[in-house]
């Protein structure tokens, strides 16, 4: 009998727990973390007035076909460099304009956040920096 009581108020406990930490947090269980997704400068995913010339740029809706795609590929890709640029932005280590060209400010960004990582520094697009920018 005492056994049974004391598992459930565990049990109640544990769920009221549980809800109180999901309301507590700041973001909502389902969000996207598309880095290709349109974003406004803060992070924001919604439809805003400022429209750069990447957004117009054909890419791929599937995540996965990115992955197959080499560097060299991927850095011809005005869409994919756009949403780089972006992410580069978002996290500090870019100002320059998202225009999807590769650029010296581009490589010199990379270059910064692989010194950040404590990565080799080349200023090349590689599959860590790709990682840790949560970018396909």
């Amino acid at each position: 009998m005492f056994a049974t009581v004391v598992r459930r108020f565990a049990v109640v406990l544990f769920l009221s727990l549980t809800v109180a930490s999901i309301r507590a947090s700041d973001d909502p269980l389902f969000h996207s973390t598309d880095p290709l997704a349109p974003r406004d400068e803060w992070g924001v995913l919604h439809q805003t007035s400022t429209l750069y010339p990447t957004d117009y740029e054909p890419h791929s809706g599937v995540r996965l076909f990115y992955y197959f795609r080499s560097r060299h590929e991927l850095l011809r890709d005005p869409a994919y460099v756009g949403a780089l640029q972006v992410c580069l932005r978002n996290r500090g280590y870019y100002c320059g304009p998202i225009d999807g060209i590769n650029s010296d400010e581009v490589t010199d960004a990379i270059a910064r956040l692989q010194k950040n990582h404590a990565q080799r520094v080349t200023g090349r697009l590689t599959i860590p920096v790709r990682r840790a920018l949560h970018l396909p």
